[in-house]
C-alpha cells in the first residue's frame, strides 16, 4: 500500500498598507516575492484604522482606496483583495491580524511583505516577538542602504527574534504614496506611477485635489 503523501501546504503573501494610491512599487514588490518564494497567491490587505495614521485629511476614505486596489490587481490571476482588516473593529495591528489568519487558515504559510525601514524599526513595532512568531518576514532590499548592512541587520533580527526573515531581491522604485499625492495635488501627471485605470478613478472621483490649506482646516 503506497504511503499518502503530505498535504501541500498554500503558500501565501500578505501586502498589507493603506495604499492610499496604490502603485507600481507596490505591483512589482508583490509580484517579486510571488516569483523569489514560489508563492501561490499574494493577498492586498488595505489597513482599515492603521494606528499610526489616524489623521487621514486630505485622504482617499476606505471605499476609495478599496476600489483602487480592486482596479490595479484584477488583471493579475495570482493577486487577490482581502478585506481582512478593512472590516475589522479597532485599530489593525499586524500581530493581531497575523494570528487571526493563522488560526483560520491552518493549511496555509503566510509571507508577509514589508520593505527595508520597516525592518530598521521593527522592535518598535507592536508585540513584535508575536508578528515573528505568525508569518515569514519577506524584507525587500532599498538602493539607499548598503547591502552588507542590511544583512547584517536581516541577520540580527534573526538572532533577536527566531523568526524568518527573508531577503527579497527587488528593483528599487522611488515611488511613494504620499509624494504622489502631493504631485497630484499640485495638478501633476502621475501617469506610469500608477496602473492607467487606478490614475483615471483618481481624476474622475477627484481624489487628492484639495489645496494645502484646505487639509490644514481639515486637521
Amino acid at each position: 500500500m503506497k504511503p499518502e503523501e503530505p498535504e501541500k501546504r498554500i503558500r501565501a503573501g500578505i501586502m498589507g498598507g493603506t495604499f492610499d494610491p496604490i502603485h507600481m512599487g507596490h505591483l512589482i514588490l508583490a509580484e517579486r516575492a510571488k516569483e523569489q518564494f514560489h508563492l501561490d497567491t499574494v493577498y492586498f490587505m488595505p489597513a482599515g484604522n492603521p494606528p499610526h495614521k489616524r489623521n487621514r485629511a486630505g485622504r482617499a476614505d476606505d471605499e476609495q482606496r478599496t476600489e483602487m486596489v480592486r482596479l490595479a490587481i484584477k488583471s493579475n490571476p495570482h493577486f487577490r483583495l482581502s478585506l481582512f482588516e478593512m472590516n475589522s473593529d479597532g485599530f489593525s495591528y499586524t500581530y493581531r491580524t497575523l494570528e487571526k489568519l493563522d488560526r483560520e487558515y491552518p493549511d496555509t504559510d503566510f509571507y508577509f511583505i514589508m520593505g527595508a525601514d520597516s525592518l530598521v524599526d521593527f522592535d518598535t513595532w507592536k508585540e513584535p516577538q508575536r508578528i515573528a512568531d505568525a508569518a515569514h518576514l519577506v524584507v525587500a532590499t532599498r538602493n539607499e542602504m548598503d547591502p552588507d548592512a542590511f544583512d547584517a541587520l536581516l541577520q540580527q533580527r534573526q538572532a533577536q527574534f527566531h523568526g524568518d526573515f527573508l531577503r527579497l531581491d527587488t528593483p528599487n522604485l522611488d515611488i511613494s504614496s504620499k509624494h504622489l499625492r502631493e504631485m497630484i495635488r499640485s495638478g501633476e501627471s502621475v501617469r506610469y506611477y500608477v496602473p492607467d485605470e487606478v490614475r483615471e478613478y483618481i481624476e474622475l472621483n477627484g481624489i487628492y485635489r484639495q489645496t494645502k490649506d484646505m487639509v490644514q482646516e481639515a486637521q
